[in-house]
């Protein structure tokens, strides 16, 4: 999976996660999964950015 799929992937899997999110009472697991995929989504943004910036597509 190119860089670009796997940060659509992770941006359409945080919106589905944020449309499913209650407006109260937001169970922690929620929260974590919401969190974890936050921080994967980083990741993979900034190893796209270094693969851009080294020549790679």
């Amino acid at each position: 999976m190119s860089g670009e799929d796997e940060i659509a992937r992770l941006q359409a899997a945080i919106e589905e996660l944020k449309r499913r999110l209650p407006r109260h009472s937001v169970r922690p697991a929620m929260l974590i999964e919401l969190e974890e995929l936050e921080e994967q989504l980083a990741r993979a943004r900034e190893a796209h950015r270094n693969a851009q910036a080294d020549g790679g597509s």
